[in-house]
């Protein structure tokens, strides 16, 4: 299958943005970047609160943000059915259901999921270095986003660079 579509998941810091700039220069086409980080700084900072989104080490998801973030997944599939490629970056801190959100948007157009991976030390140094990100999320997430999930294909950022990620990714589906 050629994916028209590339759903990356993995916990904050995991190298999910680093990794899909690099599939940019390597991927047949033109491909457009979207993540869930993008969206959440769209939000008013009402919706960052309550039944909204708390982002704190652990994520709280509410109805509010879930139905915002249901639009933006279709219209996310919308672009790619009209034959956008695209790259989403995501962390699936509602497991299991987050994916399912995203297959059922995607159900119409080819994707794959990726699992970005890397040990949760190195997720919180990564974390440590950057001053966009919330304490004790990283390695908290390191693991919890993925479970339950089923990939097409699994990288760890720890053991290869983004230009060799990125070759796998591209070496898996575009042969």
């Amino acid at each position: 299958m050629r994916p028209r579509v590339l759903v990356l998941n993995g916990g904050s810091s995991s190298g999910k943005s680093t990794l899909t700039v690099a599939l940019q220069r390597v991927l047949p086409g033109s491909w457009l970047r979207f993540s869930v980080d993008t969206l959440v700084d769209a939000c008013p900072p009402s919706l960052l609160a309550g039944d909204g989104l708390v982002l704190a080490a652990e994520v709280q998801v509410g109805g509010e943000f879930t139905a915002v973030e249901d639009a933006w997944m279709a219209g996310l599939a919308l672009m790619a059915e009209l034959g956008t490629r695209l790259l989403i970056e995501d962390n699936f801190v509602s497991g299991p259901a987050a994916q399912q959100r995203w297959r059922t948007a995607l159900a119409s157009v080819p994707a794959a999921f990726v699992g970005v991976r890397c040990p949760a030390a190195v997720a919180a140094r990564r974390e440590r270095a950057r001053s966009d990100r919330t304490a004790g999320m990283a390695a908290m997430q390191a693991e919890t986003v993925h479970r339950n999930i089923d990939y097409d294909l699994e990288l760890d950022t720890a053991r290869a660079g983004p230009d060799e990620n990125a070759e796998l990714v591209r070496a898996r589906f575009f042969g």
